[in-house]
């Protein structure tokens, strides 16, 4: 008869995983309360590095300005902006939380960005000028409508 190993023992989500845990709750909680999940999204940006907070600084702006329906909130640690279905329409990651070379600007399923068979859902940014900013307020604009 073969002798059986004793099965590897779990060691369970990893600190990462429950500090993940941890934020996403803190998260659903902050959604109840628009005034509080405004300042948590402040707060988010303000942690950023100097290159990061630049650029969610005036996407929130430009967020804020363009489509005043959505509503900011963290979202997985990130400036999110939902809809009033309480919907991620548009988010913004920066560069720093995954350690990549740009900051992205998403837009989820709930944005209507759609165009024929296949359309962007996220760009990169690395600076904003006036032209990315016009291109921005227009497609923040419709992805909220």
């Amino acid at each position: 008869m073969a002798e059986t190993k004793p099965a590897k023992k779990d060691k369970g989500f990893s600190a990462a995983e429950r500090a993940a845990m941890r934020e996403r709750a803190k998260e659903l909680k902050a959604a109840k309360n628009k005034e509080e999940a405004e300042r948590d999204v402040l707060a988010k940006i303000a942690e950023m590095p100097k290159a990061d907070r630049v650029l969610a600084e005036r996407i929130h702006e430009i967020v804020k300005a363009a489509a005043p329906n959505l509503s900011s909130r963290t979202w997985y640690g990130m400036p999110a902006y939902t809809n009033d279905d309480g919907k991620v329409v548009v988010f913004f990651k920066s560069a720093d939380k995954f350690k990549s070379r740009y900051a992205t600007l998403g837009f989820e399923e709930a944005a209507n960005i759609d165009k024929g068979v296949m359309w962007p859902t996220s760009f990169a940014l690395t600076e904003l000028t006036d032209a990315e900013e016009t291109k921005i307020r227009a497609l923040v604009k419709k992805a909220a409508t």
